[in-house]
């Protein structure tokens, strides 16, 4: 009995991410999964672009005149988020890398690229903007788990 009470209270764990993250209610856990699943699937998705040298992607880091160290860099440190992203112990981490990586896009989409590139109707800076915005709303709910600084962070705002 006792066993399976431990089986089950992992299992709570690994579901919820880290020690205190229970707190969290059945429809958050929800919505941080799906914000998640979302970004970690938007992330991943470009990958096959920059590690095939697509001519978007080269088109892209020659603009910005970082091809091909940029695209490959760039592309190591989404695949490295959205793995974090899927492993609940680490998706604060994986939230904070993926903002990192997404403002440089969005900085140069609105800089050097413009909204839209090579006919995409702005497909990339939308993709990126939604990035952008889910990985605020996992780190904001997930703040507790934030290395150093979590557990302040977990008692704002209000608790």
């Amino acid at each position: 009995m006792e066993a399976k009470q431990n089986v089950m209270n992992a299992a709570a764990d690994l579901a919820h991410g880290a020690a205190g993250a229970g707190a969290l209610g059945k429809w958050t856990l929800i919505a941080v999964w799906i914000a998640q699943l979302v970004v970690a699937g938007i992330l991943a998705q470009t990958l096959f672009f920059k590690f095939t040298g697509a001519e978007e992607s080269v088109y892209i880091f020659k603009t910005l005149g970082m091809e091909p160290w940029g695209r490959i860099g760039s592309g190591v440190a989404e695949l490295i988020a959205a793995i974090l992203l899927l492993i609940p112990q680490t998706s604060a981490i994986g939230a904070i890398l993926s903002l990192g990586v997404i403002s440089g896009a969005i900085i140069s989409h609105l800089t050097k690229l413009g909204i839209e590139v090579k006919g995409d109707h702005g497909l990339l800076f939308i993709l990126a903007c939604v990035v952008f915005v889910g990985s605020l709303v996992i780190l904001f709910i997930r703040r507790g788990q934030v290395p150093i600084v979590g557990s302040t962070l977990a008692a704002w705002p209000g608790k």
